[in-house]
């Protein structure tokens, strides 16, 4: 029996189609599930981002060796989320970011991995803490920018559907920043 041919994967570069939004609030804590009118109300930060790292949740995997065999198994362990960073080009006229994300800061960093594609499961939640930010310096022939590093404070949301988009609401890029 022959196996069935898997359709050809559309792929695509998340430059330009995935967005990062700053929201500084959830109303369902639990779930971590923003609605419609909170991404509408969100900050989205994708045009300043010169760099991203983290923002992954990984299994810390137990090893479990035994006498029976010369092989070290292992099995599934606890999860974590790696300490993330996103790094923005310095505005020149505004603190916008920099005042959003001051050290301290308490939120939510939200990414829609597909863009704003409603019902398509590809948005992520990471509930988390400004650590630092801090900016780089550098004699080389390129922008200025400046690292914030978040701590993830608790289990993010993963693979959740993208809030539908409701009559009279605006686009997520509501309050984008200038390009």
């Amino acid at each position: 029996m022959a196996l069935p041919v898997a359709k050809p994967v559309e792929k695509f570069s998340r430059r330009g189609v995935s967005i990062f939004l700053w929201l500084p609030t959830i109303a369902d804590q639990v779930g971590l599930k923003p609605t419609r009118p909170e991404l509408d109300g969100s900050t989205n930060l994708s045009a300043a981002i010169a760099g991203i790292s983290g923002f992954t949740l990984e299994n810390q995997s137990i090893e479990t060796p035994d006498m029976g065999d010369d092989f070290d198994s292992s099995i599934p362990g606890s999860d974590k989320a790696e300490d993330s960073s996103l790094t923005f080009y310095e505005d020149k006229v505004t603190d916008l970011i920099e005042e959003l994300l001051k050290k301290g800061a308490v939120g939510n960093v939200v990414i829609l991995r597909k863009g704003d594609v409603p019902a398509s499961k590809s948005m992520d939640v990471f509930p988390v803490r400004v650590g630092s930010q801090s900016p780089a310096f550098t004699t080389d022939n390129e922008a200025a920018k400046f690292e914030t590093k978040f701590t993830i404070t608790r289990r993010p949301a993963q693979g959740l559907p993208v809030p539908a988009v409701g009559a009279g609401t605006a686009a997520v890029a509501k309050k984008e920043l200038a390009k």
